[in-house]
């Protein structure tokens, strides 16, 4: 069967014939194009009425899982692109005006004029961006996978060992050639030793994982587009070059029911997401840190093997919606390891030390100049409180239930720092990773800011030059204690 390039039309099927036949090349079964039970059954099933584009990528994927090159990382990047574009693209997503666009981008040179009174931080040389959801989508999700991937690859290795398994006990009883006679799979000569097998299936175990998490990770971006206001408001530096990007979409959601002007709102969101960017612009440690604490979270998850080994038992391995729904539930353990507890913690310390700076910073931006701001502040943490836009993303795709819960401690923190020094000593606590504060500090927030206060002017200089000069630690070390 010849698969048509990515960029040629592909007409797809037009009748349950043409369906059927694409069914029996998919499966290498060609009897099932001739089988008037498998026609009839897709007449019922209204072949007629579906989406004959979708049918086409269908038929590219699933031909993609059984020959072809494996992806080279744990997850396929390129499904997953073109999954969450037609997630964004069935719910409504459309394309940026020219209007809009000079709207927006004229919000956020004024926000980021607000900004220059309100802190030292400076912003990222880039213009502002005025995006799409398809836009963020393809911005953002080169990092989305990066976080993702060590899930995969953990998925990707309980597959392979239950698989193992499975071809050892079939081995024991001779039953290792039965499986030449399910679809997709290679033929199994008498005799053949279970490492020669693994070797043949090993390639189709890496794609079919790569494939899952590829419509997981998808169908998870793509539906996170929605809800985003901006670039960066899940707290990660999610955005290339750091980028202060807004989706006018989501922000005219996010300002139904309100009663509040839209040009304040406008004008508010673009503080938020200005302030977000030169923090990561300012402390390029923290970025590293944030990202390096989902990976470790990640990285250590513990799979449920011995689950996905009883699931995977009655599973065909030629079909691969049929394996994502075996090892889709109950895939994580329950109990976080130590190493998973000390990244959480890292992790929670970072955000709400990033949204607590951003709170107090984006507050004396806007204040002089909008009359809603507080209420525009308060509508913000509203949202934060019923469960920010990423919490239900990292759930299903990381299995971290993320819920900073120190918002208000790291706003007060930050606050407080700026009564005792003004906004140089708010803004200094970022200028390494060893001078941050950490969740001890949120519990005693004063004890903090006096010790800051004592050991600021000559003293804070020499401290920060000789951490700079390498005595002090790795500056990608996170705050709230190693990931």
């Amino acid at each position: 069967m010849t698969v048509p390039p990515a960029n040629t039309p592909d007409p797809g099927p037009q009748d349950p014939d043409d369906l059927a036949r694409m069914l029996g090349e998919m499966l290498g079964d060609p009897s099932l194009a001739d089988n008037p039970q498998v026609r009839d059954a897709l007449r019922q099933l209204g072949a007629e009425q579906l989406d004959p584009a979708q049918l086409a990528m269908v038929r590219r994927q699933v031909q993609a899982m059984f020959s072809g090159p494996a992806p080279e990382g744990p997850i396929d990047a390129g499904v997953a692109l073109d999954l969450a574009r037609r997630r964004a693209a069935t719910t409504g997503d459309r394309s940026v005006t020219d209007a809009e666009r000079r709207t927006y981008a004229e919000a956020i040179h004024v926000a980021q004029l607000w900004l220059d009174q309100a802190t030292g931080l400076e912003g990222a040389p880039a213009a502002g961006a005025v995006w799409s959801r398809a836009e963020w989508i393809e911005a953002t999700m080169p990092t989305w996978v990066d976080l993702v991937g060590p899930v995969a690859d953990g998925v990707t290795g309980a597959m392979t060992g239950a698989m193992r398994r499975q071809l050892d006990e079939l081995a024991e009883h001779g039953g290792l050639e039965q499986l030449g006679s399910m679809p997709g799979m290679p033929q199994v000569p008498a005799g053949m030793d279970p490492t020669a097998m693994m070797a043949q299936m090993g390639p189709m175990v890496h794609r079919m994982g790569a494939a899952m998490f590829a419509a997981q990770t998808g169908e998870a971006v793509g539906g996170l587009s929605a809800e985003v206001v901006s670039g960066t408001e899940v707290g990660l530096p999610l955005v290339p070059r750091h980028d202060v990007a807004l989706l006018p979409a989501a922000v005219e959601a996010f300002q139904e029911g309100l009663e509040v002007d839209p040009a304040q709102v406008r004008l508010y969101l673009a503080t938020r997401e200005a302030a977000r960017s030169r923090l990561f612009t300012a402390a390029p440690w923290l970025a590293a840190s944030l990202t390096a604490a989902v990976t470790a979270y990640a990285r250590d998850i513990t799979i449920d093997v011995e689950g996905i080994q009883q699931r995977m038992g009655s599973v065909d391995p030629s079909d691969p919606e049929a394996l994502q729904r075996a090892i889709g539930s109950d895939l994580f353990a329950s109990e976080p390891s130590p190493a998973q507890q000390r990244a959480l913690a890292s992790l929670e310390t970072l955000l709400a030390l990033v949204e607590g700076w951003v709170d107090v910073v984006t507050d004396r931006a806007t204040r002089p100049h909008l009359p809603d701001a507080a209420a525009l502040g308060e509508a913000v943490r509203r949202r934060r409180a019923t469960g920010g836009p990423a919490e239900t993303l990292f759930a299903q795709l990381v299995g971290l239930e993320l819920r900073p819960r120190r918002l208000r401690d790291a706003a007060n923190l930050f606050a407080a720092l700026e009564d005792a020094g003004g906004a140089e000593l708010r803004d200094g606590a970022w200028a390494h990773p060893d001078l941050a504060p950490t969740g001890e500090d949120l519990d005693d927030v004063l004890g903090y800011v006096e010790r800051v206060r004592s050991g600021s002017g000559d003293d804070l200089d020499a401290e920060l030059d000789r951490l700079l000069d390498g005595d002090g630690g790795s500056p990608s070390a996170p705050a709230g204690g190693p990931a």
